[in-house]
């Protein structure tokens, strides 16, 4: 275990770096931290530091960098979530409050979240699978031709064509709607299957056809992997950090572009907490010099989708951790209300 001492040593050494972009030295340490101990003391606890990995020499420098491991023990116990100020939250909530539906939602806020921590924005859209239903309308297109629209607690809308067995009059399709809706509004999608099974057998012969195709377009929608969708925003971000990157920037951008990449980035929705992974733990070779810092949201307690930044490890903990948390909270609040 580190002593209090070195541990302010290393959050002193974090805040520099994240700060300057320059290897920081005893010297200036002692001069712009009050650490209540002459250089050559910090001197001996980066000596410290680094043969415990904290902390590493560029081969160009007499200054020392933080490490991965010198990062998280930062996260982990030196770094606290740096709150949005009022401006900030105001400026947040008017953004996102003139949103019209969902994708307008998600738009707005990887934009905001690119604008806000200045690093590479992701944003799950919300799971089907951990959503409820909200309604299901149907649409007489032609006699023999309907249009099924799902509406989701979290505003999603999926709309699909159902090609019918035969033509279904407007008094048997508003009685089907009538029936559908009081079985599985409110409902977890993954409930609704069984709720309906035996739909089809409450109607007339002639009709059963149709309602039981209806059915079957209904539950294909309600499994379809459409859910893991993604949105992405503040790429050019990462050109101010190029030398960040030890190589080059390309197997970064590179990575980004794989949706499945990013979904492991972000994690389970179901873990809605705050997730900060940091440098080589992530799997991903190509964002081995990133770092990510995800959140789950929703319109309850539990979380439908993750939202999320990715950035270069010299990065500004506390304040992008901050300004994630405060993001969420917000869509969750737009989805609720929604």
């Amino acid at each position: 275990m580190l002593s209090e001492r070195r541990l302010e040593v290393l959050r002193a050494i974090v805040q520099d770096y994240v700060g300057t972009e320059e290897p920081v030295g005893s010297k200036a340490l002692t001069e712009r931290h009050r650490l209540g101990v002459s250089p050559a003391t910090v001197r001996n606890d980066m000596a410290v530091l680094e043969e415990e990995g904290f902390i590493a020499q560029p081969h160009t420098s007499a200054g020392r960098i933080p490490t991965d491991k010198g990062y998280r023990l930062f996260v982990d116990k030196l770094a606290g979530v740096k709150p949005l100020s009022s401006p900030e939250r105001r400026a947040i909530q008017n953004f996102l409050d003139g949103a019209v539906d969902l994708d307008d939602v998600v738009g707005r806020t990887v934009r905001l979240l690119a604008q806000l921590t200045r690093q590479v924005a992701v944003v799950q859209y919300p799971s089907l699978t951990r959503s409820t239903v909200r309604h299901v309308e149907l649409l007489s297109l032609a006699p023999a031709r309907l249009m099924l629209v799902l509406i989701t607690d979290t505003g999603r809308v999926e709309q699909r064509l159902v090609d019918c067995p035969a033509p279904f009059g407007e008094t048997s399709l508003a009685d089907l709607r009538a029936r559908l809706n009081s079985r599985v509004v409110g409902r977890r999608f993954a409930d609704v299957p069984q709720l309906v099974q035996d739909l089809p057998e409450s109607f007339e012969n002639e009709d059963r056809g149709t309602v039981s195709t209806v059915l079957s377009i209904l539950l294909e929608t309600l499994v379809e992997e459409t859910e893991e969708r993604l949105m992405i925003g503040g790429t050019s971000n990462l050109t101010r950090f190029g030398h960040d990157f030890p190589v080059m920037i390309r197997p970064v951008l590179e990575a980004l572009e794989e949706q499945v990449v990013l979904l492991k980035l972000l994690g389970e929705a179901k873990d809605s907490g705050m997730t900060v992974r940091i440098g080589h733990e992530n799997a991903h070779e190509g964002l081995n010099s990133t770092s990510v810092v995800a959140v789950g949201y929703g319109s309850g307690d539990e979380a439908v989708a993750k939202l999320g930044v990715v950035g270069p490890t010299r990065m500004d903990y506390p304040g992008t951790m901050g300004a994630v948390r405060a993001v969420a909270r917000y869509v969750g609040q737009i989805l609720a209300e929604s």
